[in-house]
């Protein structure tokens, strides 16, 4: 009866985490990159406007403009056309602008409309009631795909200024100019994080495949929980069209707090000596921590994580997320098979019969 409801349980657990994490799997990075080797930032907006902030998101691929006063802010397009009206009222775009279709891919790969004439005349068109925009500037990011750039390709062992950038706009009728300046940054060795992912991940399959007992996984389990929850802490401030950061860290924080009840529950398991059980909570668990990792995997192998804090802990949490998720996927299937069968082999074989 015991071992049917622990089975029903994880069941339960596993249906449970299957919707929560269907909408929030992405909700760490907004659906985009968490990692990147670029990393652009705003220097400055001369002059300072209070009330208009402005802001690169996904290490320089987006600029985003809030504007929360009376006046509009307008922003050009790339032949100085009329692009943007960002203000009290919403966002206005104009549809006849180049930079509307260019802007719509990472690359201005997209094809322009006849339409689309900078000498035109504006066809404003409203694309949000909110008083902010996120859109991709190409002045921002590197627009090579697949190319470095030549100084950061004539020596990639060391940090490089890749250009100084900056977007005209203009505040009730007085111009802005915002300057950033986007950099590369070296991605750490390979030699010294991928020996640490291949640890975490042996760590769990080892513990659920060789150990004498089911303490080891526990401990393992509990080590993944707590990386999720600081996983789901660590979000990034997201886009203010979007959704406020609370908001953002609320929807992380769902999963998260599933992972870390599976694994409270496995840790409880493994001090009673209940390995069977233990081993399929650790392959629910993994599974917990793989999907919510693979979206942020990039961060095992690039410079620059997009994280609310330090840049190690944060790579830490996913590496544990996908590394040791993989492992306990592994040690849980080896775990709950092992465990069983050494309870059958211990169980007594009841009084003797008489024959005849």
């Amino acid at each position: 009866m015991i071992r049917a409801a622990a089975r029903l349980l994880v069941v339960v657990l596993a249906a449970g985490a299957a919707l929560l994490l269907a909408g929030p799997a992405t909700a760490h990075v907004g659906g985009g990159a968490a990692g990147s080797d670029f990393d652009a930032r705003v220097l400055s907006v001369e002059p300072a406007v209070p009330g208009v902030s402005v802001r690169v998101l996904s290490s320089g691929d987006e600029l985003e403009v809030v504007n929360r006063t009376a006046a509009e802010v307008e922003v050009p397009g790339y032949s100085d056309e009329p692009y943007l009206r960002i203000g009290p009222d919403g966002v206005w775009r104009n549809a006849n602008s180049p930079a509307t279709y260019i802007n719509l891919d990472r690359f201005g790969r997209t094809a322009l409309p006849p339409s689309a004439d900078p000498d035109a005349a504006p066809d404003w068109q409203q694309v949000s009631t909110q008083p902010a925009y996120v859109w991709h500037d190409h002045r921002t990011h590197w627009m090579s795909e697949g190319v470095l750039p030549p100084a950061v390709a004539a020596d990639p062992t060391r940090q490089h200024l890749v250009v100084e950038w900056l977007v005209p706009m203009s505040h009730g009728g007085t111009p802005l100019a915002v300057r950033g300046e986007l950099t590369w940054s070296p991605p750490p060795p390979a030699w010294l994080v991928w020996p640490a992912y291949a640890l975490l991940a042996l760590a769990g399959t080892a513990a659920g495949l060789v150990a004498r007992t089911p303490r080891p996984l526990g401990a393992l389990l509990l080590l993944g929980g707590v990386a999720a929850l600081y996983h789901a802490l660590a979000t990034p401030e997201p886009p203010a069209s979007v959704a406020s950061h609370a908001g953002a860290i609320a929807s992380a924080l769902l999963p998260a707090l599933t992972a870390l009840a599976v694994a409270g529950l496995g840790l409880w398991a493994a001090r009673r000596g209940r390995g069977s059980l233990v081993g399929l909570l650790a392959v629910v668990l993994g599974w917990l921590l793989l999907v919510q990792g693979l979206p942020d995997v990039d961060v095992l192998w690039t410079a620059h994580v997009l994280a609310a804090g330090p840049a190690l802990p944060a790579r830490a949490a996913v590496a544990v997320l996908v590394a040791l998720g993989a492992g306990l996927v592994l040690g849980g299937l080896a775990a709950g098979r092992r465990f069983r069968e050494t309870g059958r082999r211990t169980e007594p074989a009841g009084d003797p019969q008489p024959v005849g």
